[in-house]
């Protein structure tokens, strides 16, 4: 998709950002009081030098975005690109968005002379598993959470 513009998220993106979280499976505010809290949060990721949000513009609409994080680990030299968040609106899934967002990490993984990327997706999440697959992702390990609250 040739009009598709990958960018750095700005703040007046916070809207769209967590409607897409959403759809993600993120979970939604029970009150405006969470809302104002999510809309901070996502202002203080966004302002963090190992942190970043980019998002897909197409025709000045925001259909698609990835959350990426730069980790230091005890035995390499280089950072890790962690992407928590990845997610294409819905309308606009298998049109190549997914991938120029992609493409965008692996160029400022590159830049950043990090020594890997990695992401984590859901069991369920069959098709994304194929989608990372087909970009050269393996599957390298499990993934393990203990929930605290």
């Amino acid at each position: 998709m040739e009009d598709v513009v990958i960018r750095s998220a700005s703040k007046k993106d916070i809207s769209v950002i967590l409607d897409l979280l959403y759809e993600l499976g993120r979970p939604k505010p029970k009150k405006d009081s969470q809302l104002d809290t999510f809309e901070k949060l996502i202002t203080k990721y966004s302002s963090e030098s190992d942190k970043e949000i980019l998002v897909a513009e197409n025709q000045a609409s925001v259909v698609g975005m990835v959350s990426i994080t730069y980790l230091s680990r005890l035995n390499q030299e280089f950072f890790e690109m962690y992407i928590p968040e990845l997610i294409v609106t819905q309308n606009y899934k298998n049109q190549g968005i997914g991938k120029k967002l992609i493409e965008s990490c692996v160029k400022l993984a590159k830049d950043k002379k990090c020594h890997r990327i990695r992401l984590e997706s859901g069991n369920q999440r069959k098709e994304s598993h194929i989608f990372y697959k087909s970009l050269g992702f393996e599957q390298s390990g499990l993934s393990f959470t203990k929930n605290l609250k």
